[in-house]
């Protein structure tokens, strides 16, 4: 979950904002404050209800990384969303903390580089067994190319 602050932003901005959460499996909502720190209380992450004031949003998504990622994108293009914080799991995390979440791989990007990590090991083997075979098919195309002239 990351908490901002959209002063300032039309709605053709938060309608591309929310399009982009979207597109990377997240949301964006308008909080209504009271209710959310309501929420909070007794939770493990009632430390960010003092994020909660004035004209604040909440991006939020199943994968970890994929709401800072979008809402730190968007803060770089847009200038009037900014970032107060955030949570992962039971973590409170600040602007920067939430900055730096967006900074890692996603979910999705870390099982494509384990499966790219076990797939490699087998593409090399079959590359060295494949090499003499094509070794020994150019000899002996070059010695027939040789007695044919």
């Amino acid at each position: 979950m990351v908490v901002a602050h959209y002063t300032g932003m039309t709605v053709a901005d938060m309608a591309d904002l929310r399009s982009r959460c979207r597109a990377n499996g997240a949301s964006f909502r308008v909080a209504k404050n009271r209710l959310a720190v309501r929420a909070l209380k007794g939770t493990p992450i009632e430390g960010i209800a003092h994020l909660f004031k004035g004209p604040t949003g909440i991006a939020v998504s199943d994968d970890p990384v994929a709401a800072s990622k979008v809402a730190s994108a968007y803060a770089k293009d847009n200038g009037k969303l900014v970032i107060l914080g955030g949570a992962v799991g039971s973590t409170a995390l600040d602007a920067e903390g939430v900055k730096a979440l967006a900074s890692l791989p996603s979910l999705d990007e870390l099982r494509g580089k384990i499966v790219g990590l076990l797939v490699a090991p087998a593409t090399k083997i079959a590359g060295v067994l494949q090499a003499p075979a094509g070794q020994l098919a150019r000899v002996i195309a070059a010695y027939s190319k040789k007695d044919a002239a």
